[in-house]
Protein backbone atom coordinates (compact mmCIF):
# COMPACT_ATOMS: atom_id res chain seq x y z
CA UNK A 1 0.00 0.00 0.00
CA UNK A 2 1.26 3.35 -1.05
CA UNK A 3 2.13 5.65 2.47
CA UNK A 4 0.02 7.86 4.01
CA UNK A 5 1.26 10.34 6.84
CA UNK A 6 0.37 10.16 10.14
CA UNK A 7 -0.68 13.75 9.98
CA UNK A 8 -3.29 12.82 7.41
CA UNK A 9 -4.40 9.46 9.02
CA UNK A 10 -5.43 11.35 12.34
CA UNK A 11 -7.66 14.07 11.17
CA UNK A 12 -11.02 13.38 12.16
CA UNK A 13 -13.97 11.11 10.10
CA UNK A 14 -16.63 13.36 9.16
CA UNK A 15 -20.57 12.39 9.18
CA UNK A 16 -21.14 15.72 7.11
CA UNK A 17 -19.62 13.77 3.48
CA UNK A 18 -21.99 10.68 4.29
CA UNK A 19 -25.38 12.85 4.62
CA UNK A 20 -24.04 14.74 1.66
CA UNK A 21 -23.93 11.93 -0.54
CA UNK A 22 -27.36 10.13 1.02
CA UNK A 23 -29.23 13.60 0.49
CA UNK A 24 -28.03 13.69 -3.40
CA UNK A 25 -29.01 9.99 -4.22
CA UNK A 26 -32.38 10.22 -1.73
CA UNK A 27 -34.73 13.10 -3.62
CA UNK A 28 -37.14 12.28 -0.71
CA UNK A 29 -34.77 13.77 1.80
CA UNK A 30 -34.92 17.14 3.05
CA UNK A 31 -32.27 18.04 3.91
CA UNK A 32 -31.81 20.94 6.20
CA UNK A 33 -27.65 20.39 6.57
CA UNK A 34 -26.61 23.14 4.34
CA UNK A 35 -24.28 25.66 4.84
CA UNK A 36 -24.38 27.78 2.14
CA UNK A 37 -27.43 30.65 1.09
CA UNK A 38 -29.94 28.46 -0.69
CA UNK A 39 -30.30 32.07 -3.16
CA UNK A 40 -28.42 32.66 -5.98
CA UNK A 41 -25.74 35.05 -6.82
CA UNK A 42 -27.11 38.76 -6.97
CA UNK A 43 -27.83 39.04 -10.64
CA UNK A 44 -25.48 42.50 -11.13
CA UNK A 45 -22.61 40.03 -10.44
CA UNK A 46 -23.37 37.22 -12.37
CA UNK A 47 -24.42 39.71 -15.57
CA UNK A 48 -20.99 41.38 -14.75
CA UNK A 49 -19.24 38.35 -14.67
CA UNK A 50 -20.13 37.19 -18.23
CA UNK A 51 -18.80 40.65 -19.37
CA UNK A 52 -15.24 40.80 -18.18
CA UNK A 53 -14.30 37.18 -18.37
CA UNK A 54 -12.33 37.53 -20.83
CA UNK A 55 -10.19 39.69 -19.04
CA UNK A 56 -9.55 37.54 -16.35
CA UNK A 57 -7.89 34.68 -17.94
CA UNK A 58 -3.95 34.90 -16.10
CA UNK A 59 -2.86 35.04 -12.57
CA UNK A 60 -3.39 37.97 -10.52
CA UNK A 61 -0.74 39.12 -8.01
CA UNK A 62 -0.58 36.50 -4.88
CA UNK A 63 -1.20 38.98 -2.62
CA UNK A 64 -4.77 39.82 -5.02
CA UNK A 65 -5.70 42.45 -7.31
CA UNK A 66 -4.94 46.07 -5.80
CA UNK A 67 -7.94 47.30 -6.59
CA UNK A 68 -10.06 44.69 -4.64
CA UNK A 69 -7.45 45.00 -1.66
CA UNK A 70 -8.05 48.93 -2.00
CA UNK A 71 -11.90 48.14 -1.78
CA UNK A 72 -11.57 45.74 0.97
CA UNK A 73 -9.77 48.25 3.25
CA UNK A 74 -12.31 50.84 2.32
CA UNK A 75 -15.15 48.68 3.39
CA UNK A 76 -13.59 47.13 7.00
CA UNK A 77 -12.89 50.83 7.64
CA UNK A 78 -16.60 51.77 6.49
CA UNK A 79 -18.83 49.27 8.12
CA UNK A 80 -16.31 47.38 10.58
CA UNK A 81 -14.15 50.50 11.96
CA UNK A 82 -11.16 48.85 11.40
CA UNK A 83 -8.59 51.05 10.40
CA UNK A 84 -6.54 49.80 7.54
CA UNK A 85 -4.97 50.01 4.16
CA UNK A 86 -3.95 47.57 1.18
CA UNK A 87 -1.03 46.42 2.31
CA UNK A 88 -3.35 44.86 5.79
CA UNK A 89 -5.14 43.02 3.18
CA UNK A 90 -4.73 39.25 1.73
CA UNK A 91 -7.28 37.44 -0.69
CA UNK A 92 -7.80 34.22 -0.82
CA UNK A 93 -9.82 31.70 -2.19
CA UNK A 94 -12.33 31.74 0.34
CA UNK A 95 -11.68 32.96 4.02
CA UNK A 96 -11.12 28.81 4.97
CA UNK A 97 -7.32 29.16 2.93
CA UNK A 98 -6.76 32.21 5.13
CA UNK A 99 -7.45 30.99 8.58
CA UNK A 100 -5.33 27.75 7.29
CA UNK A 101 -2.46 30.66 6.00
CA UNK A 102 -2.45 32.47 9.13
CA UNK A 103 -2.15 28.49 11.44
CA UNK A 104 1.04 27.89 9.02
CA UNK A 105 2.52 31.46 9.50
CA UNK A 106 1.92 31.74 12.95
CA UNK A 107 2.02 27.99 15.01
CA UNK A 108 5.13 25.46 15.46
CA UNK A 109 4.64 21.95 16.25
CA UNK A 110 2.98 21.56 19.83
CA UNK A 111 2.19 24.69 20.06
CA UNK A 112 -1.37 25.45 21.02
CA UNK A 113 -4.49 26.96 19.40
CA UNK A 114 -7.44 27.70 22.07
CA UNK A 115 -10.81 26.38 20.06
CA UNK A 116 -14.33 27.18 21.66
CA UNK A 117 -16.56 24.43 20.99
CA UNK A 118 -18.91 23.87 19.84
CA UNK A 119 -17.47 25.60 16.71
CA UNK A 120 -16.60 25.27 12.97
CA UNK A 121 -15.67 21.70 12.03
CA UNK A 122 -13.09 23.09 9.55
CA UNK A 123 -10.58 24.86 12.71
CA UNK A 124 -9.74 21.56 14.23
CA UNK A 125 -8.10 19.57 11.30
CA UNK A 126 -6.30 23.22 9.82
CA UNK A 127 -4.60 23.36 13.38
CA UNK A 128 -3.81 19.64 13.11
CA UNK A 129 -2.35 19.75 9.62
CA UNK A 130 0.19 22.29 10.79
CA UNK A 131 0.99 19.98 13.82
CA UNK A 132 -0.76 22.39 16.19
CA UNK A 133 -2.19 21.55 19.49
CA UNK A 134 -6.10 22.56 19.90
CA UNK A 135 -7.00 23.43 23.45
CA UNK A 136 -10.95 22.94 24.06
CA UNK A 137 -12.68 25.68 25.75
CA UNK A 138 -16.46 24.54 26.12
CA UNK A 139 -19.17 26.67 25.32
CA UNK A 140 -22.62 26.06 27.42
CA UNK A 141 -26.15 26.30 26.33
CA UNK A 142 -27.04 28.38 29.63
CA UNK A 143 -24.60 30.83 28.51
CA UNK A 144 -26.34 30.55 25.01
CA UNK A 145 -22.86 29.10 23.97
CA UNK A 146 -21.01 32.89 24.36
CA UNK A 147 -17.52 32.38 25.61
CA UNK A 148 -16.96 32.62 29.03
CA UNK A 149 -13.78 34.88 30.04
CA UNK A 150 -12.91 33.41 33.37
CA UNK A 151 -12.68 29.42 31.35
CA UNK A 152 -10.70 31.17 28.36
CA UNK A 153 -7.95 32.53 31.50
CA UNK A 154 -7.66 29.02 32.53
CA UNK A 155 -7.44 27.50 29.09
CA UNK A 156 -4.25 29.87 28.00
CA UNK A 157 -0.70 28.01 28.91
CA UNK A 158 1.63 31.17 28.90
CA UNK A 159 4.39 29.51 27.33
CA UNK A 160 2.53 27.21 24.74
CA UNK A 161 -0.90 28.94 23.55
CA UNK A 162 -0.58 31.29 20.73
CA UNK A 163 -3.83 31.69 19.02
CA UNK A 164 -7.31 31.56 19.68
CA UNK A 165 -10.20 31.36 17.18
CA UNK A 166 -13.47 33.11 17.58
CA UNK A 167 -15.98 32.65 15.18
CA UNK A 168 -19.01 35.72 15.76
CA UNK A 169 -21.71 35.23 14.27
CA UNK A 170 -21.12 31.45 14.99
CA UNK A 171 -21.37 28.15 13.10
CA UNK A 172 -23.17 25.98 14.45
CA UNK A 173 -24.90 28.34 17.41
CA UNK A 174 -25.87 31.53 15.96
CA UNK A 175 -24.30 33.26 18.82
CA UNK A 176 -23.08 36.86 18.20
CA UNK A 177 -20.41 37.93 21.27
CA UNK A 178 -21.20 40.88 22.98
CA UNK A 179 -19.07 43.90 23.28
CA UNK A 180 -18.09 43.41 26.75
CA UNK A 181 -17.56 39.79 26.01
CA UNK A 182 -15.41 40.63 23.12
CA UNK A 183 -13.14 43.66 25.16
CA UNK A 184 -12.85 40.92 27.65
CA UNK A 185 -11.34 38.81 25.60
CA UNK A 186 -9.04 41.74 24.21
CA UNK A 187 -7.81 42.03 27.60
CA UNK A 188 -7.01 38.49 27.62
CA UNK A 189 -5.22 38.64 24.28
CA UNK A 190 -2.98 41.41 25.37
CA UNK A 191 -2.26 40.31 28.29
CA UNK A 192 -0.82 36.90 27.11
CA UNK A 193 0.67 37.66 23.78
CA UNK A 194 -2.12 35.70 21.61
CA UNK A 195 -3.04 36.37 18.15
CA UNK A 196 -6.78 36.35 18.03
CA UNK A 197 -8.34 34.71 14.90
CA UNK A 198 -11.38 36.27 14.15
CA UNK A 199 -13.77 34.61 11.95
CA UNK A 200 -16.32 36.70 10.93
CA UNK A 201 -17.66 34.69 7.76
CA UNK A 202 -21.53 35.62 8.84
CA UNK A 203 -20.83 39.35 9.57
CA UNK A 204 -23.79 40.57 7.52
CA UNK A 205 -26.41 38.47 9.07
CA UNK A 206 -26.90 39.50 12.23
CA UNK A 207 -31.06 39.60 13.46
CA UNK A 208 -30.47 40.80 17.18
CA UNK A 209 -27.60 41.72 18.30
CA UNK A 210 -25.04 44.07 16.02
CA UNK A 211 -21.59 42.46 14.87
CA UNK A 212 -18.60 44.57 16.27
CA UNK A 213 -15.43 42.89 14.74
CA UNK A 214 -12.50 42.91 17.31
CA UNK A 215 -9.98 44.37 15.62
CA UNK A 216 -12.44 47.62 15.88
CA UNK A 217 -11.25 47.80 19.76
CA UNK A 218 -8.57 49.63 21.45
CA UNK A 219 -5.17 47.84 21.55
CA UNK A 220 -6.02 45.10 18.78
CA UNK A 221 -4.26 46.47 16.12
CA UNK A 222 -1.80 43.70 16.49
CA UNK A 223 -2.95 41.21 17.90
CA UNK A 224 -6.40 40.66 15.59
CA UNK A 225 -6.89 39.19 12.33
CA UNK A 226 -10.70 39.20 10.86
CA UNK A 227 -11.30 37.12 8.16
CA UNK A 228 -14.58 38.05 5.97
CA UNK A 229 -15.62 36.15 3.06
CA UNK A 230 -18.03 36.58 0.30
CA UNK A 231 -19.77 33.30 -0.12
CA UNK A 232 -22.38 34.61 2.97
CA UNK A 233 -22.70 37.99 2.59
CA UNK A 234 -23.41 37.77 -1.74
CA UNK A 235 -23.98 34.06 -1.97
CA UNK A 236 -20.77 33.40 -3.96
CA UNK A 237 -19.27 30.61 -2.50
CA UNK A 238 -18.79 28.55 -5.52
CA UNK A 239 -16.38 31.72 -6.11
CA UNK A 240 -13.90 31.19 -3.86
CA UNK A 241 -13.13 34.18 -2.34
CA UNK A 242 -12.15 35.74 0.84
CA UNK A 243 -9.72 37.55 2.67
CA UNK A 244 -7.66 38.00 5.84
CA UNK A 245 -7.12 41.87 7.43
CA UNK A 246 -4.40 42.54 9.93
CA UNK A 247 -1.12 43.92 10.76
CA UNK A 248 0.87 44.60 7.73
CA UNK A 249 3.48 42.18 8.85
CA UNK A 250 1.40 39.45 9.26
CA UNK A 251 -0.40 39.77 6.38
CA UNK A 252 3.38 39.71 4.27
CA UNK A 253 4.37 35.99 6.05
CA UNK A 254 0.90 35.16 5.34
CA UNK A 255 1.08 36.00 1.46
CA UNK A 256 4.34 33.87 1.21
CA UNK A 257 2.70 30.75 2.54
CA UNK A 258 -0.58 31.67 0.68
CA UNK A 259 1.80 31.66 -3.02
CA UNK A 260 2.70 27.65 -1.82
CA UNK A 261 -0.79 27.22 -1.13
CA UNK A 262 -2.93 28.50 -4.14
CA UNK A 263 -0.48 31.15 -5.91
CA UNK A 264 -3.64 33.16 -5.85
CA UNK A 265 -7.29 33.47 -5.99
CA UNK A 266 -9.26 32.81 -9.02
CA UNK A 267 -9.12 36.35 -11.02
CA UNK A 268 -12.67 36.55 -12.21
CA UNK A 269 -14.04 36.00 -8.51
CA UNK A 270 -11.66 38.76 -7.40
CA UNK A 271 -13.03 41.06 -10.04
CA UNK A 272 -16.67 40.36 -9.51
CA UNK A 273 -15.38 41.05 -5.42
CA UNK A 274 -14.75 44.56 -6.44
CA UNK A 275 -18.14 45.10 -8.23
CA UNK A 276 -19.96 43.04 -5.33
CA UNK A 277 -18.41 45.64 -2.69
CA UNK A 278 -20.13 48.76 -4.67
CA UNK A 279 -23.76 46.39 -4.42
CA UNK A 280 -26.78 48.48 -2.96
CA UNK A 281 -27.31 46.37 0.14
CA UNK A 282 -30.73 45.53 -0.26
CA UNK A 283 -29.51 42.23 -1.84
CA UNK A 284 -28.20 41.10 1.70
CA UNK A 285 -31.44 42.79 3.53
CA UNK A 286 -33.63 41.00 1.47
CA UNK A 287 -31.44 37.62 2.18
CA UNK A 288 -31.64 38.83 5.64
CA UNK A 289 -35.23 39.20 5.90
CA UNK A 290 -36.39 35.55 4.51
CA UNK A 291 -33.56 34.50 7.01
CA UNK A 292 -35.53 35.90 10.30
CA UNK A 293 -39.18 34.82 9.62
CA UNK A 294 -37.55 31.64 8.55
CA UNK A 295 -35.63 31.68 11.60
CA UNK A 296 -38.41 32.59 13.88
CA UNK A 297 -40.43 29.86 12.50
CA UNK A 298 -38.13 26.94 12.89
CA UNK A 299 -37.11 28.22 16.35
CA UNK A 300 -40.71 28.24 17.38
CA UNK A 301 -41.29 24.91 15.84
CA UNK A 302 -38.00 22.67 17.02
CA UNK A 303 -38.84 23.90 20.82
CA UNK A 304 -42.51 23.02 20.62
CA UNK A 305 -40.96 19.63 19.63
CA UNK A 306 -39.34 19.40 23.03
CA UNK A 307 -35.93 19.99 21.17
CA UNK A 308 -34.39 23.27 23.56
CA UNK A 309 -33.61 25.40 20.83
CA UNK A 310 -31.50 28.91 22.25
CA UNK A 311 -32.42 31.69 19.21
CA UNK A 312 -29.34 32.39 17.30
CA UNK A 313 -28.89 35.97 17.06
CA UNK A 314 -26.71 35.61 13.55
CA UNK A 315 -25.85 33.16 10.88
CA UNK A 316 -28.49 30.74 9.39
CA UNK A 317 -28.45 27.63 12.03
CA UNK A 318 -30.24 26.09 14.97
CA UNK A 319 -28.55 24.19 17.18
CA UNK A 320 -30.97 22.14 18.93
CA UNK A 321 -30.61 20.04 22.22
CA UNK A 322 -31.87 16.49 21.42
CA UNK A 323 -31.13 14.78 24.89
CA UNK A 324 -34.90 14.13 25.97
CA UNK A 325 -34.86 11.69 22.95
CA UNK A 326 -30.96 10.81 22.51
CA UNK A 327 -27.78 11.00 24.06
CA UNK A 328 -26.09 10.19 20.78
CA UNK A 329 -26.38 12.83 18.02
CA UNK A 330 -24.70 10.64 14.95
CA UNK A 331 -27.53 7.90 15.80
CA UNK A 332 -30.07 10.56 16.23
CA UNK A 333 -29.33 12.58 12.89
CA UNK A 334 -28.74 8.63 11.05
CA UNK A 335 -32.42 7.42 12.32
CA UNK A 336 -33.94 10.67 11.70
CA UNK A 337 -32.52 10.55 8.13
CA UNK A 338 -33.70 6.90 7.99
CA UNK A 339 -36.93 6.98 8.95
CA UNK A 340 -38.26 10.63 8.87
CA UNK A 341 -36.39 11.43 5.47
CA UNK A 342 -34.69 14.70 6.87
CA UNK A 343 -31.06 15.27 7.64
CA UNK A 344 -29.50 17.69 9.98
CA UNK A 345 -25.98 17.60 10.92
CA UNK A 346 -24.67 15.95 14.46
CA UNK A 347 -23.47 18.17 16.85
CA UNK A 348 -20.56 16.02 17.23
CA UNK A 349 -19.29 17.37 13.80
CA UNK A 350 -18.73 20.41 15.64
CA UNK A 351 -16.44 19.02 18.33
CA UNK A 352 -16.97 17.19 21.28
CA UNK A 353 -19.13 19.23 23.47
CA UNK A 354 -21.40 19.13 20.56
CA UNK A 355 -22.81 16.23 21.31
CA UNK A 356 -26.33 15.81 22.38
CA UNK A 357 -26.80 18.57 20.04
CA UNK A 358 -28.16 18.60 16.32
CA UNK A 359 -27.61 21.85 13.59
CA UNK A 360 -30.18 22.48 11.24
CA UNK A 361 -29.71 25.13 8.45
CA UNK A 362 -32.64 27.81 8.23
CA UNK A 363 -30.44 28.20 4.66
CA UNK A 364 -33.49 26.36 3.23
CA UNK A 365 -37.15 27.26 1.36
CA UNK A 366 -39.38 28.16 3.90
CA UNK A 367 -42.19 25.44 3.07
CA UNK A 368 -39.73 22.82 2.98
CA UNK A 369 -38.68 23.60 6.99
CA UNK A 370 -42.26 23.18 7.50
CA UNK A 371 -42.28 19.44 5.97
CA UNK A 372 -39.43 19.00 7.54
CA UNK A 373 -40.83 20.03 11.09
CA UNK A 374 -43.78 18.06 10.61
CA UNK A 375 -41.66 14.76 9.90
CA UNK A 376 -39.56 15.37 12.54
CA UNK A 377 -42.59 15.73 14.82
CA UNK A 378 -44.07 12.67 13.90
CA UNK A 379 -40.61 10.77 13.90
CA UNK A 380 -40.33 11.83 17.95
CA UNK A 381 -43.97 10.63 18.47
CA UNK A 382 -42.87 7.51 17.86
Amino acid sequence: MVNLSKRELQLPELEFPKIFKKVINDKSIISLGPGEPDFITPKPLLDYGKKIIGKSTHYSEPQGLLELRKAIAKKVQRENKIKAGPDNVLVSCGSQEAIFSALLTTIDPTEQVVLPTPGYLGYLPAIGLVNGVPKYLKLEEKDKFEINPDNLKKSIDKKKTKVLIINSPSNPTGNVLSKKVLEEIADIAVDNNLYVFCDEAYEQLTYDRKHISMASLNGMKNHAISFQTFSKSFAMCGFRLGYAVGPKKLIQEMTKVHHYVTLTAPHLSQLIGVKALSLSKKYVNSMKQKYRRRRDFIVKRLNELDLSTPTPEGAFYTFSNIQKFSKNSVRFSRLLMDKAKVAVIPGTEFGKYGEGYVRCSFATDYDLIDKAMNRIGKFLKK
